[in-house]
């Protein structure tokens, strides 16, 4: 890609050549419920001036006195509780920086993600998207890349606030999905974790720092159920939890090369043995469920490790969020250890703001994108959110003692493989039909069965 949008406009044609690719943009939010919080947005457009810029871009204009800047809309899916404290506060911090940049929040709740994405596909075809919305990075873009909608900001961005050196390569990459940097990450769910009930595994005799492959924690289901209790909290009504979780068994059957060479490039053939281990195992796990995980949310089973029903919970970190609001003490009522054989990676799952081409504020979105990519913006939004910060020269202190020990995972670790249920993997159209071979899964099908699905997803 290169700077000359000439031939790069949001216009309807190359709008239609993602209207489906981007159809299935969300699974699980990174919060508090299975389908967001339900409420939604306006959808208004928020559009700026009516100048064009040099690079195609519109807007913003220049006078004598300083830069015009037209309207930054920053559109995005959180909606309530830590999320939607986390962004505003981010938001204020950038207006009292830049008090001459018209502001328009653009909320757009609801289906996870899904609500957003939906109407960010409308508005390409309209002709009117925000200057910038949340998004998952990586693969999720690569509708929007593929179709020349997204600009590189490699020079007007990633140069600034020595953002390349203060990210791992794991988030660089996932940045810059079609080889060049257009969108930036604010923030990092880690997938690859195992949450526990201390007194629970306590009783029953298990000790889940001894655990080292997904294997073993089969044999661990089997022990906790033997004591009387329910093994793994987990829901099935919808794909995603099981999505994440034999994603993370395949992570820790193999090898991080293995996982991206199967998600990202799509070498399943190649790998079919060990995609239908990783079912098998998976399909172990779901032996030691709630009797009702077809009918309950994520939250609600998780509930039963809350009350001490349940030993374990597979989840990304935002899971750490409902233990804290119910005041129950870290490493001494609850506790969490790396996913079982995943030691050494950080399974990511992020949210990003993308510059789009044509941009209806294109100085003030730049603005938006650097200050997006400081530490300073990091640092206000991560510890409300119950995220860590994709820098790695963020100030550690208002982060809680879970938060801390997983920044230090983080910048020690040895890998960054992106969620495939999170979107970061592969693009929504391979990621949708994943969903169904997920869902077959979940009914019990034969391994060789599920593992020709994924096949014929990519």
């Amino acid at each position: 890609m290169t700077d000359d949008n000439s031939n790069k406009r949001l216009t309807r044609r190359n709008a239609l050549r993602i209207a489906g690719a981007a159809g299935a943009a969300s699974l699980a939010g990174c919060g508090g419920s299975d389908g967001g919080d339900g409420s939604s947005g306006d959808g208004s457009s928020g559009d700026g001036g009516d100048s064009t810029s040099s690079d195609g871009s519109s807007g913003d204009d220049s006078t004598d006195s300083g830069p015009q800047y037209g309207t930054l809309e920053v559109a995005h899916w959180w909606g309530e509780g830590d999320g939607l404290e986390a962004i505003q506060s981010v938001m204020d911090a950038f207006k009292e920086q830049h008090p001459d940049v018209p502001f328009d929040e653009n909320l757009i709740a609801g289906g996870a993600g899904d609500n957003l994405q939906a109407n960010i596909r409308t508005r390409v075809q309209n002709g009117n998207h925000p200057s910038t919305w949340q998004s998952w990075p990586g693969n999720n873009l690569l509708p929007f890349t593929d179709a020349n909608l997204l600009k590189d900001i490699g020079d007007s961005v990633w140069s600034e606030n020595s953002m390349e050196d203060a990210y791992l390569q794991g988030v660089k990459d996932a940045a810059q999905p079609a080889g060049n940097y257009v969108t930036v990450p604010l923030n990092i769910h880690r997938i690859n974790n195992l949450f526990y009930n201390v007194e629970v595994v306590e009783d029953a005799g298990v000790d889940p720092t001894a655990l080292e492959t997904p294997s073993d924690l089969v044999d661990a289901l089997a022990t906790v159920s033997d004591a009387g209790y329910t093994g793994m909290a987990h829901q099935t009504g919808a794909p995603w939890s099981s999505f994440q979780m034999f994603a993370t068994v395949l992570l820790g059957e193999t090898d991080a090369e293995t996982y991206s060479a199967i998600f990202v490039d799509g070498e399943i053939d190649a790998n079919s043995d060990a995609l239908e281990s990783a079912v098998e195992t998976t399909q172990s796990y779901l032996d030691y469920i709630p009797s009702d995980a077809g009918s309950i949310s994520w939250t609600e089973a998780n509930n039963q490790v809350i009350n001490g029903e349940a030993a374990f919970l597979h989840q990304g970190d935002w899971a750490a969020g409902t233990y804290i609001t119910n005041d129950l003490a870290y490493g001494e009522e609850w506790d969490h250890v790396t996913f079982p054989g995943t030691d050494g990676y950080y399974a990511l799952n992020m949210d990003s703001f993308p510059y789009p081409v044509n941009n209806p504020s294109p100085e003030a979105t730049t603005l938006w994108c650097r200050f997006v990519g400081t530490a300073e913006a990091q640092e206000i939004f991560n510890p409300k959110k119950g995220s860590i910060p994709p820098r790695t020269d963020v100030n550690t202190d208002p982060f809680n003692d879970f938060s801390k020990d997983q920044i230090a995972d983080f910048q020690d670790s040895d890998a960054q493989p992106p969620s495939v249920a999170h979107g970061l993997a592969a693009p929504p159209a391979v990621k949708s039909s994943l969903e169904s071979a997920i869902s077959s899964l979940n009914s019990g099908a034969a391994p060789a069965d599920v593992v020709s699905q994924i096949s014929n997803a990519y």
